[in-house]
């Protein structure tokens, strides 16, 4: 069986995510490892006082140790974190890069002392510089990212976007090359967001599109890549490019999708995570919805 979860806040502390989690039934969780609108980073100064490089902000032990003995205690499995939203690897600003690369190397030492699974990050907008040029800078700072963490068993996952703007990642070439390019593959594995591709233009309908999709990420990628999924409907239709994320079976991609993929047997053993809407118009909590409406497509294999 798949391991469903959600993303969940760690506000007043990063258990409470646990316990939350444990209340809704689910497998596994994904959180935040800090506020994603906020720099973890900040300049480190030199004795004359100018900024020498970024330096991090690590999790104090007591909070790391209490979050894991949460989990251990648990059966939650493969716990997950997403890194900020400020970060960009491929950014052609050489300031804002130094720090999304420091950023992103303190996200690893992170979602390290938590004892989590794998972190989820988005490639990258190029900004104008070119696809090609974008994706040289990812790889370049994803490997210079995990140099600063060189001992860490957490495994980094490349999310498909939506191809918003200049966002890189919106087509599986961009995946492979980013896996190609990266100097330790090992410690990489991919995040298939249903949302993203679907906006990117993956049609996942009707059985013929479905196969087809994975039928293409597996000749360019490799199936065996795909270690985590994000489980979101769209808000906006096939190849709108647009990242709006909706509830299952309440946008453009609809129910039979997500029943094809909780019961594909070349999927079963991977975590399943939800980032949809938390609450509907009326203030009503949608997790319980929608894990539910997983759990019900799960009945089908039973």
């Amino acid at each position: 069986m798949p391991l469903i979860g959600a993303h969940l806040s760690i506000a007043g502390g990063f258990d409470k995510a646990v316990t939350a989690a444990m209340a809704l039934g689910m497998d596994t969780v994904q959180i935040f490892t800090h506020a994603p609108s906020r720099w973890e980073v900040k300049p480190r100064a030199t004795k004359s006082g100018s900024s020498s490089g970024w330096s991090g902000n690590p999790i104090p032990p007591e909070q790391a140790t209490t979050f894991r003995q949460a989990v251990q205690a648990s059966p939650l499995q493969m716990p997950t974190a997403h890194d900020s939203y400020l970060i960009n690897l491929a950014a052609p600003n050489a300031e804002l890069r130094q720090k999304s690369i420091a950023g992103f190397a303190n996200e690893i030492a992170r979602a390290e002392a938590l004892g989590l699974t794998y972190l989820v990050t988005h490639p990258g907008a190029h900004v104008g510089s070119g696809e090609e040029t974008g994706l040289a800078q990812v790889a370049e700072g994803l490997n210079a990212a995990l140099q600063q963490n060189p001992n860490t068993s957490v495994t980094v996952l490349l999310e498909t976007t939506a191809g918003q703007g200049t966002c890189l990642g919106h087509r599986f070439e961009q995946i492979a090359q980013l896996l190609n390019s990266v100097s330790e593959p090992r410690r990489f594995g991919v995040c298939l967001d249903t949302c993203h591709i679907f906006a990117a233009g993956y049609d996942l309908r009707t059985d013929a599109a479905y196969e087809a999709t994975f039928a293409e990420f597996d000749r360019v990628v490799g199936l065996s890549h795909i270690k985590l999924f994000h489980v979101n409907d769209s808000a906006k239709p096939l190849g709108s490019r647009v990242d709006r994320h909706a509830g299952i079976g309440l946008g453009h991609i609809g129910d039979t999708a997500f029943r094809r993929l909780l019961t594909d047997p070349r999927f079963q053993h991977l975590p399943m995570i939800l980032e949809t809407p938390k609450e509907d118009d009326d203030g009503q909590p949608m997790d319980p919805i929608n894990l539910d409406k997983l759990r019900g497509f799960l009945a089908d294999i039973r």
